[in-house]
C-alpha cells in the first residue's frame, strides 16, 4: 500500500474540495442563467497558499506584502492555465493588493481577507476618465481594496468565505466631513474581461461593494453583500460602462442601492462614451433605504438592452429607481423590469429626471438625456405607501414608458401615480396610472411590446 504524508494528504483534500466548488461554479443548475456571460476558467496549472509566501491567518499580522508577492509570483510563473490562490480558514488582515491575469482567488469556508483601518497607508490613484474626479471629492481616489487593471481570465470564488472592508473608519470620515479623497470600493476591475465573482460574503465596504468599470464579459453570481443600512453610499454591485454582464442569485442589505447600472458623469461621461450594455440582473433579494434596482444617476455613456427578472425587495425606499438629470446627456433605452415582489417599500416605482449632482461647472447645462422604451411589468406589492413617480425633462419627455400588471397595496391607501412630461402606456395597473400612461400611442406601443 502506497504511503503518504499527513501533510501531503491534507493538501490533496483540500484540492478535491477547491475541485469541486470550481466545477459547481462553473454550471448553475436547472433554473435560467445567464453566466454563460463570461467562459469558465481553464484548469489552473499551478496551485498556491497565502501561507507559503509569509501569511499568517491571526487577524494581527498585516499580510499586504504576502498577498502583493504571491500576486507576483503567479505572474513571472506563467504556468500553463493560470494559478490559484488559495487562502485558507483564519483572518488575513491586509491593505490593498491587485490582482493579475489567469488566475483565481479562491477563499476557503472559514476564511477572512480582512482590510486595515490604517487609511493613512492607503495608496491613491487617478480618478475614473468618465468621471473626471473622484466621485466624492475632487482630485485622485483610493484604490479599492482588491483590484484589477487590464486583467483577463479572473476568478474570485470560494466556500463562502469573507472579503471584510471593516468601512466604520470611512463612514465615520464621511459623516464628520474628513475624508480627504473619494473612499475605495472592496473590489474593483477595470478595462478586464472574462471575469467571475463568486460564492463569497462582502461585508462592511468603505463605499461600493463591487465595481466593474469599463469591463466586458463578467459573471457575479451567488453572493452575499452586508452592510447596516445607516452606512453611507454602500452600493452592492455597480456595473459601469460595462456590457455583456450577468448578475444573479444574490443577497444584498446594504446602505444605498443594492444594484446601480451607470456609465459616467456628465461631460467626462459624455466625452468617454461608453455604454453599459447588455447586462442581465436576476433572483436578487434584499433591502436597502434606497432602491433595490436601479439605473443611474451617472448615465452620461448611455445604458441599453438591460434585463432585470425576479426581484424580491423589502423594507426599502424605492423598488425600482431609474434616474438621470439635465447635464448628464447620454441615453437609458430598453430597459425591461419584470417578476418583481416588494414588501414594505415607500416608492414602488421612482423614474425621474432630477437627480445627482454634477462633478463641477463646466458641464453642459444643454445636454439633456434621452429616456425611451422602458418596460416594467408584473410587479405585485404590499405594504407600499406611494405608487410611485414618473417625472421627465420638460425638452426631453421621457417616452415609451409601458407599466403591465403592476398591483401595489398597503394597509392605508397607496398614494396615487405622479406623472410629468412623459408618455406611454398602462395595462391592468392598480392604483389607477397617471393619465399621461393612457394615450393611444403609448397603450399600443405596450401591446406590442408584451
Amino acid at each position: 500500500m502506497l504511503y503518504m504524508a499527513p501533510k501531503w494528504r491534507c493538501l490533496l483534500v483540500v484540492a478535491a474540495a477547491i475541485a469541486a466548488v470550481l466545477s459547481a461554479a462553473g454550471g448553475a443548475g436547472a433554473q435560467e442563467t445567464c453566466s454563460g456571460a463570461a467562459p469558465a476558467p481553464p484548469k489552473r496549472g499551478a496551485w498556491m497558499s497565502i501561507a507559503s509566501f509569509g501569511g499568517a491567518g491571526d487577524g494581527r499580522t498585516l499580510n499586504t506584502a504576502a498577498f502583493a508577492a504571491a500576486v507576483a509570483s503567479i505572474a513571472r510563473r506563467r504556468a500553463r492555465g493560470g494559478a490559484l490562490l488559495y487562502v485558507p480558514p483564519g483572518v488575513w488582515l491586509t491593505g490593498p493588493f491587485s490582482l493579475t491575469s489567469h488566475m483565481t482567488l479562491f477563499l476557503a469556508r472559514g476564511a477572512v481577507i480582512r482590510a486595515t483601518q490604517d487609511t493613512s497607508s492607503w495608496p491613491l490613484i487617478d480618478p475614473l476618465p468618465s468621471y473626471g474626479r473622484g466621485r466624492e471629492l475632487p482630485g485622485k481616489r483610493y484604490i479599492s481594496l482588491i483590484h484589477g487593471n487590464g486583467l483577463q481570465d479572473v476568478f474570485i470564488t470560494g466556500e463562502n468565505g469573507t472579503i471584510d472592508g471593516q468601512g466604520s473608519v470611512w463612514w465615520d470620515m464621511w459623516k464628520k466631513g474628513t475624508l480627504p479623497f473619494t473612499r475605495p470600493h472592496l473590489l474593483e476591475l477595470m478595462d478586464s474581461s472574462n471575469a467571475i465573482v463568486s460564492n463569497l460574503v462582502f461585508q462592511d465596504s468603505p463605499f461600493w461593494n463591487i465595481h466593474p468599470v469599463y469591463c466586458s464579459n463578467v459573471v457575479i453570481r451567488n453572493l452575499t453583500i452586508l452592510a447596516p443600512h445607516d452606512s453611507p453610499n454602500t452600493d452592492g454591485i455597480d456595473p459601469d460602462s460595462s456590457s455583456n454582464v450577468c448578475i444573479e442569485d444574490c443577497y444584498i442589505s446594504t446602505g444605498d442601492d443594492l444594484i446601480a447600472i451607470k456609465s459616467g458623469w456628465d461631460e467626462y461621461g459624455i466625452a468617454y462614451g461608453r455604454p453599459s450594455s447588455d447586462i442581465t440582473i436576476r433572483r436578487i433579494t434584499g433591502s436597502s433605504p434606497f432602491a433595490g434596482f436601479s439605473v443611474g444617476s451617472e448615465t452620461s455613456g448611455g445604458v441599453e438592452n438591460v434585463l432585470a427578472e425576479h426581484l424580491n425587495f423589502y423594507s426599502s425606499g424605492f423598488g425600482v429607481h431609474i434616474k438621470t438629470n439635465s447635464g448628464r446627456g447620454g441615453f437609458i433605452r430598453n430597459i425591461t423590469v419584470s417578476d418583481v415582489i416588494l414588501d414594505n417599500v415607500r416608492y414602488g416605482l421612482r423614474i425621474a429626471g432630477d437627480v445627482g449632482g454634477h462633478p463641477d461647472e463646466r458641464y453642459n447645462h444643454n445636454a439633456l438625456p434621452i429616456v425611451d422604451s422602458l418596460m416594467i411589468k408584473n410587479v405585485q406589492g404590499q405594504n407600499i405607501k406611494e405608487a410611485g413617480l414618473i417625472k421627465g425633462i420638460p425638452n426631453s419627455a421621457f417616452s415609451r414608458i409601458c407599466l403591465s400588471n403592476i398591483k401595489l397595496h398597503g394597509s392605508a391607501p397607496v398614494r396615487p401615480w405622479k406623472c410629468q412630461a412623459v408618455s406611454g402606456g398602462a395595462l391592468d395597473v392598480q392604483p389607477s396610472p397617471c393619465t399621461e400612461l393612457t394615450s393611444m400611442s403609448g397603450m399600443s406601443f405596450c401591446t406590442n411590446s408584451l
